[in-house]
């Protein structure tokens, strides 16, 4: 099979290459991929690949391979799935509890785009409370995670500031749900019960200040790659006490949330946001897009298997 591997390039980060077909454990099943969804930190990933890095974490495609076990879809099932490495290729083993099956009116593009992105935002809100009336600070959202975050926040009845780079990525929040969409965090009117802070650098104590006085900080991404900066000081011109929480999505099982998540796409009350869609062969010169932000929302790479 073909295979896409790291070369340790920046303007190259990967190459296609052929492979053996991987050996599925008892607990996995064997999926030919028809479409993946690349995410930013795996670019991250590529800019120093250890020697047995696989990447590819979010795909969609057709069960050729039953798990032994007995366990997940049957053969010839459409599924979406959430393996731990290698989906970036033809064919990938994936654990049953990290795969679930589509229906027919979900397609393989926007399945692709739904398992860390979307799992973490469900994470992320399941671990903030309760959301009816609770007024939210959404940093880095126009990714793939922020628009998750944003829809699903609004439906659930909270109060969405999200903050964006630019107007032209944040030109989609609007239409899911948030309540005001500013470029700058000075412009961003509190204060806030909630902060969803994911990039790091100068940001997590700028938005430490415009939280209520016991507010919640839910700290989940460093997209700047720059370290945050706290002074004890600070929090007197702000909340004057707030709990800072460290998130991160991972830890299987996921099926319970990928079948939450298609189960919003299909009744259309989720609406993944797709920037590109290309064919496998483009993944290096999408990676250096999504890497410097050149994509709003998800990339989808389709293999061209899809029948």
């Amino acid at each position: 099979m073909r295979r896409l591997i790291p070369t340790g390039d920046p303007q190259q980060p990967v190459t296609m290459t052929e492979a053996a077909e991987p050996v599925p454990r008892a607990d996995e099943a064997l999926v030919r991929v028809e479409a993946f969804a690349p995410n930013r930190g795996e670019t991250f990933l590529l800019a120093d690949p250890r020697p047995d890095l696989l990447p590819g974490k979010d795909i969609a495609g057709l069960v050729v391979q039953a798990a032994a076990d007995g366990s997940g879809p049957s053969v010839g099932t459409r599924v979406v799935g959430h393996p731990p490495q290698g989906g970036w290729a033809e064919y990938v083993a994936v654990p049953t509890d990290s795969l679930v099956a589509l229906p027919d009116g979900v397609d393989a593009v926007r399945a692709a785009a739904l398992p860390l992105a979307g799992i973490t935002a469900l994470r992320l809100l399941r671990a903030a409370g309760p959301m009816p009336g609770t007024r939210i600070l959404l940093t880095g959202a126009s990714g793939g995670v922020g628009h998750y975050v944003t829809e699903l926040a609004a439906a659930a009845g909270a109060s969405v500031t999200a903050v964006t780079a630019t107007p032209e990525r944040g030109q989609r929040l609007s239409a899911l749900g948030a309540t005001q969409v500013v470029h700058n965090l000075d412009a961003a009117s509190g204060p806030f019960d909630l902060v969803l802070e994911s990039t790091g650098g100068p940001a997590l104590a700028r938005c430490l200040a415009k939280l209520v006085p016991g507010g919640t900080a839910v700290w989940f991404g460093q997209a700047s790659r720059t370290p945050a900066t706290l002074d004890f000081f600070d929090f007197f011109t702000g909340p004057e006490n707030a709990t800072i929480r460290h998130f991160h999505y991972a830890g299987a099982p996921y099926d319970r949330d990928l079948t939450t998540l298609v189960r919003l796409v299909a009744e259309d009350r989720l609406h993944p946001e797709i920037g590109r869609v290309a064919d496998w062969s483009d993944t290096a010169d999408v990676l250096v897009d999504l890497r410097d932000r050149r994509i709003r929302g998800k990339a989808v790479l389709t293999t061209g298997a899809a029948r």
